[in-house]
């Protein structure tokens, strides 16, 4: 349940990624299935290397958003689909995360990682380390906050909104794209590398499928909590993943085949989806659910074309 519980907090990190794409840009980007393990295989060659665990995060965060800025240029300056540039990525990154891990799996060990000290002091495992995992990711939503409450995050929600809009006030919306999908990806990939170092290990199947927890995370939280205000709708996120989490434990527990989770995660997101039209609940910073609904759809039919 605890290790549950810290899994869900960790997640929460991507959840913020794909939070970024999927509801403020109006993205639905497939890109992290591919760098969720980016991320994953850098931290861990970067720590078999003998890099600090807080490089090698760093590591992953970086090259997950240069990935995000091959889906932004493919997009903008190639003009090509958003969803086929991300697909387009999504399998380059195959070839390329083989090349960064020399294998298929890369077992870390016992090396340090940004997990030992809290396994040294014993809180792994515990609430206590429950509590300081909620800590940090709070406080990086909270930098999410700030970040989308600045000039410049207030130019990217405008993109999402009505790209044409801001682009008559001189903004570039192909900057703000971009910038939006390299940051989104940069957290994923930050993701992969603290779940290798956490599981201690880094493997090529580990991101399939991840952009359909990304978008139940996201989808779950927002059904819960309001989004009238940008505050809770960065904090929805989180909590999305965490309660995601947490539904898949129990459904193991209950004695679920672990074949069935991609089923139990479908259903997650549909009821997710028709929870807002049931309670009346506004879309997207106060959009009407009908609309929010169609969105969140589109991105779906696009990430089941990609599963086909």
């Amino acid at each position: 349940m605890i290790g549950t519980v810290e899994v869900g907090l960790i997640y929460g990190v991507m959840a913020l990624g794909v939070f970024l794409t999927f509801r403020v840009l109006n993205f639905p980007d497939l890109t992290v299935d591919g760098s969720f393990t980016t991320g994953a295989g850098t931290a861990a060659m970067a720590i078999l290397a003998g890099w600090n665990p807080a490089l090698a995060t760093l590591a992953g965060f970086g090259t997950g958003f240069l990935a995000g800025i091959v889906t932004g240029l493919l997009h903008t300056k190639g003009k090509i689909d958003g969803l086929l540039a991300g697909i387009l990525t999504m399998i380059a990154l195959w070839s390329v995360n083989l090349r960064i891990m020399d294998g298929a799996n890369v077992p870390v060990g016992r090396r340090e990682t940004a997990f030992t000290p809290l396994s040294e002091a014993g809180l792994l495992g515990t609430w206590g380390g429950v509590a300081i995992l909620t800590v940090a990711v709070i406080l990086l939503g909270l930098v999410v906050v700030w970040f989308l409450s600045t000039d410049l995050g207030l130019s990217i929600r405008a993109t999402g909104d009505n790209g044409p809009m801001i682009a008559s006030f001189g903004v570039s919306t192909d900057f703000t794209k971009t910038l939006t999908l390299a940051l989104s990806n940069g957290l994923v990939g930050m993701c992969g590398a603290l779940i290798a170092q956490y599981r201690s290990f880094a493997d090529i199947s580990m991101g399939i499928g991840l952009i359909l927890v990304g978008l139940a995370s996201v989808i779950i939280g927002q059904a819960i909590l309001s989004q009238r205000k940008l505050v809770f709708a960065v904090f929805a996120v989180i909590l999305g993943a965490l309660l995601y989490q947490l539904i898949i434990f129990a459904a193991l527990r209950v004695g679920l085949d672990p074949n069935d989770m991609k089923a139990v995660t479908a259903l997650l997101v549909v009821a997710a989806l028709l929870l807002p039209r049931w309670k009346g609940v506004g879309g997207r910073f106060g959009r009407n659910p009908t609309a929010t609904g169609a969105a969140d759809e589109r991105a779906l039919s696009g990430a089941g074309a990609k599963e086909a």
